[in-house]
């Protein structure tokens, strides 16, 4: 199977011309022999590299690429396959963008490739050269981001002492998260997160849940997420919930009863944010947004949840525009090292930017994570790296620190 990598990684250190020179020498020898072509940008800073040949060549010159030290930031941008190649030339073409314009790569690029003109400048390899010689945002995170320059120590938890349930009607408990503004060391909010009575997960709590009773039971157990709110005492900080679209849609007088519910632990509508995942509104869109409309009318506040993990992401944004979404941690998870994960970040900030939607990553767990997040310009975020879920208790965060 003939495949096609591309991917793009960052000089650490200097390198003169002699060293690249060298570099590409001994590639076009290895490549030659697994029957590989190789195409390599660099402007002085960044490197970008197409790969194509036979798949195993090809994953096998990228595993041992990604290796080496003499580079790093490595990010997946592109993999394919076809029945053909796009370049006729096996081995390795080297551009120094230092000593070559932009326009002399396109054309060198489009001569070697062995489709005609036209089509070769609809192919996706050609569009990831022209916009690497454009510069895009990536070689501005690219400089910033610089995870060896932070570490985050783990704060000692919090003595433990003794605390009754919230309510004791509710046949559930609430783990809290906090949501945090990393730079300025900030809480933005804690989640409360739905647990069963002996602490189990939230799918094991809703799978005791019977079909008939679960929006009831799901609107009603917020009663435990307020009553913890006021026993740890979160003062002016926003508490999060996460509601079934069902429970506000098929309960009758939901927001009422929230609201009611907000009011009897000591909170405003305004500290709370409900969340609902995108993928659950999708098949109540009219009936939602009859609902969303009493929430804002009462100053309570809006989350997507989990957003890209499904497939109503856009339409929600169109038809509601939330206060603030949360990036699912599928897409978070690694993105520092995924072209595909950052291009989709990239346009979700801007979207957010222009309707002042405010954007949260979820699951953040590494540095590497966090770092490339900030960079492209999202300043609030949950997950491991800075606290984990305690059951009935506010955790201690660890804020990263410098040096």
């Amino acid at each position: 199977m003939l495949s096609t990598l591309i991917y793009r990684s960052r000089l650490r250190g200097d390198i003169d011309q002699a060293s690249l020179a060298a570099i590409v020498t001994q590639a076009q020898t290895r490549n030659a022999e697994l029957q590989v072509s190789g195409i390599l940008l660099f402007d002085g800073h960044q490197f970008l590299q197409v790969l194509e040949g036979p798949l195993t060549s090809v994953e096998a010159l990228f595993e041992h690429i990604s290796k080496d030290e003499r580079h790093d930031f490595v990010v997946e941008l592109m993999r394919d396959y076809a029945p053909r190649r796009h370049f006729e030339n096996v081995g390795m073409a080297l551009f120094d963008l230092r000593n070559v314009k932009a326009h002399a790569v396109l054309k060198s690029v489009v001569k070697s490739s062995v489709v005609p003109f036209n089509l070769a400048r609809e192919a996706r390899v050609y569009k990831f050269i022209r916009s690497f010689l454009r510069r895009p945002d990536s070689q501005q995170i690219s400089r910033q981001f610089q995870p060896d320059a932070w570490r985050v120590d783990r704060t000692p938890p919090r003595p433990l002492c003794p605390l009754q349930p919230a309510a004791a009607d509710i046949s559930c408990q609430f783990a809290l998260q906090p949501i945090v503004e990393p730079l300025t060391g900030k809480i933005k909010a804690f989640e409360a997160l739905i647990r069963t009575p002996d602490g189990g997960s939230p799918a094991a709590w809703f799978a005791s849940v019977s079909s008939d009773e679960l929006y009831e039971v799901d609107l009603h157990s917020k009663e435990s997420a307020f009553a913890l709110a006021k026993a740890v005492n979160i003062g002016s900080h926003m508490i999060s919930v996460n509601l079934l679209p069902g429970s506000l849609v098929q309960v009758p007088d939901a927001v009422e009863i929230l609201l009611a519910q907000i009011e009897r632990h000591g909170l405003v509508p305004q500290q709370v944010i409900v969340e609902v995942t995108e993928s659950e509104v999708i098949s109540c869109f009219d009936e939602f947004e009859h609902v969303i409309r009493q929430l804002r009318a009462a100053g309570i506040n809006l989350a997507i949840d989990d957003f890209g993990a499904g497939f109503a992401g856009l339409s929600l944004l169109t038809r509601f525009q939330p206060g603030r979404i949360k990036i699912d941690r599928s897409i978070v998870t690694d993105i520092h090292l995924h072209g595909p994960k950052q291009a989709i970040v990239h346009g979700i900030v801007r979207c957010c930017s222009e309707l002042e939607i405010t954007v949260v990553a979820e699951g953040v767990e590494k540095v590497e994570e966090w770092c490339w997040l900030e960079a492209a310009g999202i300043k609030y975020f949950q997950g491991y790296l800075f606290a984990r879920p305690v059951l009935n208790r506010a955790p201690s965060v660890s804020w990263p620190i410098a040096g």
